[in-house]
């Protein structure tokens, strides 16, 4: 009964807050709470601290990361040109505003990750201060890092 409840002839007796043969699965829901405050952000249920999302769309561990909505490449593409390309309307700011990710360089767009990782993953095209495009994919792990990786 790992530490959540008392073992009695072979049977856990769970403490408050933990259920399960063994007290292994944890009622708090605290880890499923969303930046909005809602549990699994409303598109889930939370199952022993985890949120299992039921809206296919959602992902992550608060089913607050959405691939296909639109809006991702877009949000982040002002910080990711400038930390990529030292320009753009962030430029001045950077430093303050857009060191939220990991960056890495690639030579070309077949070096980008490609969407059979575990990881959510979008991948994104967007012009630049300069009319040019550029390329880039973002993505979150499980531990709620984010992931840049951008075409030189």
């Amino acid at each position: 009964c790992p530490g959540n409840g008392i073992c009695k002839c072979r049977v856990c007796e769970c403490f408050p807050n933990f259920t399960g043969s063994a007290c292994d699965c944890s009622l708090d829901t605290t880890p499923c709470m969303a930046s909005n405050g809602q549990i699994c952000n409303g598109r889930g249920t939370c199952e022993c601290g985890t949120c299992n999302c039921t809206d296919p769309k959602f992902q992550g561990p608060t089913c607050e990361t959405c691939q296909t909505c639109l809006g991702v490449c877009t949000e982040h593409k002002d910080c990711i040109q400038c930390r990529a390309f030292d320009k753009g309307e962030k430029k001045e700011t950077c430093s303050q505003e857009c060191m939220y990710f990991n960056m890495t360089r690639v030579e070309s767009r077949d070096k980008l990750p490609q969407p059979n990782q575990p990881d959510p993953l979008s991948h994104c095209k967007e012009k630049d201060v300069d009319d040019c495009w550029f390329y880039f994919t973002y993505s979150v792990n499980s531990n709620g890092e984010v992931h840049v990786h951008v075409v030189e």
